[in-house]
């Protein structure tokens, strides 16, 4: 076999019909591609280019060996890719796309303790609440709210949503009020009703009509009240007293243990949604595995 580095100069000049631009793309300078051709040449004992002006074309014994060289060269940088990959699948950068309510109020505040437990793990966030496109964007992994029918996806459930997945929140000064204190459900007509149109938009989490037939009430306007396109915003909201907002208990858990959100009230029903890390079938890899684990160990807390 002739020289590798005298073959891959070749085929590089070839490529791109030019000595100077094979010594840009393999570091090297025009001069040390020249020297390697024409070791080359002498080892096959033929040309392999001729020189038109300051161009070098081919020969017809080069253009003959170059298609199968083109693809030796190609198997083996797709060979060493692999090999890259497999090297790295438990270290370096894991993409991870989740909405922005489930990033503000639940992911954020608990990510130092994967790092902790994973420190050869970099996590770069893509917080927001669009369909993840995961070819175009660079995404590894989503965590999305829905029912886990995902085509082409591999869906893990978290399991975190049951039987009180949806509920009431307010502050706790509502419940206090010196007028019309939140004692009832049928006190909620002197109330604000808050609206998370970004949960219920598609189906995810019943409305407040939804929500008040399954309890039995009826007579009350449901459409008023305050309208978010965004959970966290409708969240706020409802911390800061301006009236009961419908949400997952998940989002709320932290707010509810610190006492600055309280459940007025049962919920009567249920939904089937849950919460699930989602990946392209066919990309799984160590780095999504570990942060599946944390995310079962996080929720199981």
């Amino acid at each position: 076999m002739p020289p590798l580095n005298a073959l891959r100069a070749f085929e590089s000049a070839a490529r791109q019909q030019s000595f100077g631009r094979a010594a840009d793309e393999l570091g090297v300078t025009p001069a040390a591609i020249s020297q390697q051709i024409k070791a080359l040449e002498s080892y096959l004992g033929l040309g392999l280019f001729h020189r038109v002006g300051r161009r070098v074309v081919m020969s017809q014994e080069a253009q003959l060996i170059l298609p199968e060289l083109k693809a030796a060269f190609g198997l083996i940088e797709k060979s060493l890719s692999r090999l890259g990959q497999l090297g790295q699948s438990e270290t370096g950068l894991l993409t991870i796309s989740a909405s922005l309510a489930f990033t503000a109020k639940w992911l954020l505040p608990r990510l130092h303790r994967f790092k902790e437990q994973y420190p050869q793990i970099d996590i770069r966030l893509d917080a927001n609440d669009r369909m993840t496109r995961f070819g175009e964007e660079g995404i590894d992994a989503a965590i999305r709210f829905g029912s886990g029918e995902y085509p082409g996806l591999t869906s893990l459930p978290l399991g975190v949503v049951g039987k009180e997945g949806v509920i009431p929140v307010c502050s706790p000064a509502l419940l206090e009020a010196k007028q019309h204190p939140l004692k009832s459900l049928e006190d909620l007509r002197y109330h604000t009703l808050i609206h998370d149109d970004a949960m219920s938009g598609e189906g995810k989490l019943p409305t407040w009509t939804k929500w008040l037939s399954d309890a039995g009430i009826y007579t009350l306007d449901t459409l008023r009240g305050l309208h978010f396109s965004n959970s966290v915003l409708a969240i706020e909201a409802a911390i800061n007293g301006q009236g009961v907002a419908l949400s997952s208990s998940f989002l709320v858990q932290d707010d509810l243990a610190a006492g600055q959100l309280v459940q007025p009230f049962s919920s009567p029903g249920q939904t089937d949604y849950n919460y699930h890390l989602v990946f392209p079938e066919h990309r799984p890899n160590k780095k999504i595995e570990y942060f599946y684990h944390w995310l079962i160990q996080m929720c199981a807390r």
